[in-house]
């Protein structure tokens, strides 16, 4: 694993050195279409854009321990397109799992002034079980996503989505999904309901998400409504219902996700953030659509074995597929101190963090094959990070303690690389 980790590091790095050294040409390209500013603008939110299209970078090249290396394109159309209608869609290939994945979609616009869209996609693809999405979050561009290096547990799933953008005010962002989905888990995994046994199954499913950003500032124009200062706290509420024997469906549950997140500073003269998950299902819930905690630790024997990069929101020292919750709780407190001005250019920066979970779950032996733990009595880390040591790269050290800690000190500790990097 630390053999793929520097391969990977070492691509990632000449990719954005190669980056930087022909953006400006690229540029010269783009100029009929965009500016430098809107350029750079696209480019940090993770696009290439040309006249017409702008292609994706999140596809291009990514690594995980059930596909290994996975890489394609994708990308959606812009207003030069059309400010009325888009088309979006990508096609990647896994090299571990010999496999082609893809997704083609499209939407209109039915209000301009709320920026009011109607989208449809079909995708065939994986997704990491027991991680929720919120359909409202905001398009989040990393050029390294380091959690995605240790994740091994995904299912297959081929989805028909149609949804709903619409933004109700200017502080409240709304959207809403119908979708039909067929799953089935990469591992060995079975599901026992109602005297049956369930190695893939079918679900029916509609959300609805509310993304209210009562503290930001915002500016209305001909173009739609856009954020001109980004203010906390904010807050995230989704609800999910799967509809038993709707268009097929095997299985009737529901979940409610929330979310906030306050910052209290400037990362500049020394910032707090806490950042506040929860969520509970209720019904019969199979193990794709429960709850992991976002660990973030390889299950290997040693420190050196399990040396990997840190995740931004992860617990470090919480083993992949040790814990699954029907309900749970986390929270985070970072506090960045100010940067150490030793030059210029070289800024480094320590951030103390604290992690705290705590969730239980139901009939844990319905799900067979598979083995993990409850965090009824209250998982607990800290650590630091010293990030930005040498280009965009930093150290961490994270500590488990409390009720899960292990026999072996080494097990409860995580030592690895963090790498921020940002245009």
């Amino acid at each position: 694993m630390l053999k793929h980790c520097f391969l990977f590091l070492f691509v990632l790095c000449h990719a954005l050195t190669y980056s930087q050294a022909h953006a400006k040409n690229i540029n010269e390209i783009t100029q009929d279409s965009i500016t430098k500013s809107e350029f750079l603008k696209h480019l940090g939110n993770g696009y290439l854009p040309t006249k017409y299209f702008n292609f994706d970078l999140r596809y291009l090249i990514k690594y995980n321990q059930y596909e290994a290396l996975r890489t394609g394109i994708g990308g959606i159309t812009n207003d030069a397109f059309s400010k009325k209608y888009r088309v979006n869609s990508y096609v990647v290939y896994g090299f571990g799992d010999d496999r082609f994945k893809y997704s083609i979609g499209g939407g209109f616009r039915i209000a301009e002034k709320t920026n009011t869209w109607l989208n449809f996609s079909y995708t065939d693809d994986l997704q990491e079980t027991g991680s929720t999405k919120f359909l409202t979050d905001k398009r989040f561009f990393q050029f390294f996503e380091p959690r995605l290096l240790n994740i091994d547990l995904f299912h297959k799933h081929i989805t028909k989505s149609i949804d709903l953008e619409h933004q109700l005010t200017p502080h409240l962002l709304t959207e809403t999904q119908l979708a039909l989905t067929k799953i089935d888990p990469t591992y060995n995994y079975s599901f026992n309901f109602d005297g049956n046994t369930f190695e893939n199954f079918d679900l029916s499913i509609a959300k609805i998400a509310l993304q209210w950003s009562p503290f930001s500032n915002y500016q209305t124009s001909q173009g739609g409504i856009k954020e001109t200062k980004e203010g906390f706290p904010k807050f995230t509420l989704q609800y999910t219902k799967s509809f038993k024997d709707v268009f097929k469906s095997d299985f009737g549950f529901s979940k409610l996700d929330f979310r906030t997140i306050h910052q209290i500073g400037t990362k500049d003269n020394g910032l707090s953030e806490i950042t506040l998950v929860s969520g509970i299902t209720n019904g019969n819930t199979p193990l794709t659509h429960l709850y992991h905690a976002y660990p973030n630790n390889i299950n290997k024997e040693t420190i050196l074995q399990r040396f990997s990069v840190a995740g931004l929101n992860s617990f470090e020292t919480m083993f992949f597929n040790e814990f699954f919750s029907d309900k749970f709780a986390t929270l985070q407190v970072k506090h960045y101190l100010k940067p150490f001005h030793v030059s210029k250019r070289y800024k480094p920066q320590l951030v103390i963090i604290t992690r705290y979970a705590i969730g239980d779950i139901k009939n844990p032996e319905r799900h067979k094959n598979i083995t993990f733990g409850s965090l009824k009595k209250g998982y607990t880390e800290s650590g630091f990070e010293i990030n930005k040591l040498l280009f965009g790269f930093g150290l961490s050290f994270t500590y488990r303690y409390g009720a899960y800690h292990l026999p072996e000190f080494g097990d409860n500790v995580a030592f690895k690389f963090t790498f921020n990097v940002s245009l």
